[in-house]
């Protein structure tokens, strides 16, 4: 989030990453003719406006610093195409995206001088405070906060001021949702910096550097010791929660295209792992056997790391189809099902739900689009129920040489936004599925999955529909439309409410027109997850601003524009721009937000607020 890589930011993710941390085309910023040329004939038909493939305008990415180019051509969204490429031409392509005039704020959070942000001093660790612990708050991914953990009411949200604001230093785009526990918050970004600061001033205590970027929440232990997050090179790792330091990683994947997008849930001393990939982009090679990645769930141990069971979410291994595309290359499949977003967990039945997305080439497979049931001790599929079949696609589709498009290619509708789970009135229970076709859909999880209601709310698209997720509370469930064009700002946008048991359409909430029209990369597409407290629903938009809803009927309660440069605690310039690919945390009177995206508005910010500031 679909999870979702841009260009090649499969799915959601496809379009809503990195990658567009690579591509800038201009020729008054070309340092490099040689760059300039590589760039022109590997990257730039593909950057271009109608391009089809979703990558970044070429206006949005001037901004991007070399460091940040490197990175998503080596280690993030752009690796598929930066292995095409040898290492002394992704510096020549990183040169000329960034020119001289561009940003160069490199420098590794690590280096940061003491003065510059770091705490003075560690208090003592409250034992009993409220958290927002993980991805969505509970092990259902409601992201509901209950009132008395969240401090804010409809009276109090009117209120809220910038307390805080935290820069990344290099970063161009911004990704995990924050996680505030023990009167800290956790927080991962785009160069692997995994960062430890004090919720209140957001001074930092410690900071871990993983090799890749961290798209991931970070999951707090129920003693408050140890810290887990994954990273886009399919790694996991556990760190200590008041120092930073390593406890142990573990690779969850060996495919070269695997990666860690949606977050691993903490759940009764097991983490659960959910294992994506960047294969739809390299399938834009022609000479590329396309493809052989298939999704997965992988259950570790909290302690120790070791793996207790991997599930596949296709459960037969990808084979040669007996077909050539055009240039000759051996084609290969089933393949697919990435698993882009948190799993959910189901304590009655002891269960595991996941939702995958689609399949990347043929044959077509009927586990992708689909949410799929796994029982949480052994990882043993018990059901599986797809909603989008056949819908095989990969970025070839969209790209200049389509050799390895599977035939009648589908509409990469998969699922960016994980399973919400609830219990209703007389004891039913539904699981809500939302998916980028942009229909919602309750499902019966006591009887296999069983559709009990569907609703339309959005045309849908690749970067359509319903992105990362919604958000409950016990009767009602919002969701933020994305429906997005990157020639249209106007177009997309808008907050529904549904009634979980029947799928009613409760109330919608038009998006306001975005101001910022004539910037690269404004949009009224809603794509973040929406975050609900008691009486108010908060939405993040493309066009930089976070809004806070009535929950009974839409009305906007307070507004904040996050398209601007910031003063920064730790002395890193910063600026905010698109809310994407995570939510706000909200935490004892206080919201924690990053703000910034580089397929849409660049930014790199995490920004806090309080009732007044204070």
């Amino acid at each position: 989030m679909r999870r979702r890589e841009p260009y090649y930011l499969i799915r959601a993710d496809l379009a809503r990453s990195a990658l567009a941390l690579i591509l800038a085309v201009s020729a008054s910023w070309a340092e490099s003719p040689q760059g300039a040329d590589i760039f022109e004939h590997k990257c730039a038909t593909c950057h271009r406006a109608n391009s089809g493939t979703r990558a970044p305008l070429p206006e949005v990415l001037r901004q991007m610093s070399r460091g940040s180019v490197l990175r998503a051509l080596e280690s993030g969204a752009m690796k598929p195409q930066g292995d095409l490429l040898s290492a002394p031409e992704r510096a020549l392509v990183a040169e000329y995206l960034a020119g001289s005039n561009a940003p160069t704020a490199d420098a590794p959070a690590s280096s940061v001088p003491r003065g510059s942000g770091v705490c003075a001093a560690k208090p003592a660790v409250p034992e009993n405070d409220p958290v927002w612990n993980g991805w969505g708050v509970d092990p259902s991914n409601t992201r509901f906060q209950p009132a008395n953990a969240a401090g804010l009411d409809r009276d109090s949200v009117r209120k809220l001021k910038l307390k805080w604001a935290f820069g990344f230093p290099g970063a161009w785009s911004t990704f995990g949702q924050p996680t505030v526990v023990a009167g800290r918050v956790f927080v991962g970004s785009e160069d692997g910096t995994v960062y430890g600061l004090d919720a209140q001033s957001g001074c930092i205590y410690w900071t871990y550097k993983a090799p890749s970027t961290v798209k991931t929440a970070v999951s707090v232990s129920p003693d408050r010791r140890m810290a887990y997050f994954g990273d886009t090179s399919a790694n996991v790792y556990a760190v200590d929660a008041s120092t930073g330091s390593l406890l142990w990683k573990a690779s969850v994947d060996s495919h070269p295209a695997a990666r860690i997008t949606g977050s691993p849930l903490l759940f009764d001393g097991r983490l659960y792992v959910p294992v994506s990939s960047g294969e739809e982009g390299s399938a834009t090679d022609p000479k590329y056997p396309c493809c052989t990645f298939r999704g997965s769930v992988v259950a570790l141990d909290a302690q120790s790391g070791k793996q207790i069971w991997k599930a596949y979410t296709v459960p037969e291994t990808a084979t040669p189809t007996g077909r050539r595309n055009a240039v000759g290359t051996e084609l290969w499949g089933p393949s697919g099902a990435a698993v882009w977003s948190p799993p959910s967990a189901d304590p009655k039945r002891g269960a595991l739900y996941v939702a995958t997305g689609n399949s990347y080439s043929d044959p077509p497979s009927p586990y992708t689009d689909a949410i799929m049931a796994f029982d949480r001790a052994s990882g043993k599929m018990r059901w599986f129920r797809q909603l989008t079949p056949n819908d095989r696609w990969n970025i070839a589709c969209v790209a200049p040489d389509k050799s390895n498009c599977p035939e009648n290619p589908g509409e990469d509708f998969d699922f960016g936004a994980p399973p919400v789970l609830r219990s209703l009135p007389g004891g039913r229970r539904l699981l809500i599925a939302a998916q980028k076709s942009g229909v919602v859909y309750g499902l019966d999880p006591d009887h296999e999955g069983r559709i009990v209601w569907e609703t339309r709310i959005g045309r849908g698209g690749a970067l359509g529909g319903i992105e990362w997720g919604g958000g409950s509370d016990e009767n009602i469930a919002y969701f933020p439309l994305s429906d997005w064009q990157d020639t249209k700002a106007d177009a997309g946008g808008g907050l529904f409410a549904l009634r979980i048991a029947t799928g009613e359409k409760v109330w919608y909430a038009p998006p306001p027109k975005p101001a910022c029209v004539s910037r690269a990369g404004c949009s009224a597409a809603q794509m973040a997850p929406v975050t609900v407290v008691p009486g108010i629903v908060f939405s993040g938009s493309l066009d930089g601003h976070l809004r806070a809803y009535d929950a009974r009927d839409g009305r906007i309660l307070w507004d904040f524009d996050a398209a601007r440069d910031f003063e920064t605690v730790n002395g890193a310039k910063a600026q905010g721009g698109s809310l994407n690919a995570s939510g706000p945390a909200i935490v004892g009177g206080m919201l924690y937000v990053q703000a910034g995206y580089t397929n849409g508005i660049a930014g790199n910010v995490l920004l806090a607020f309080s009732v007044d500031g204070k």
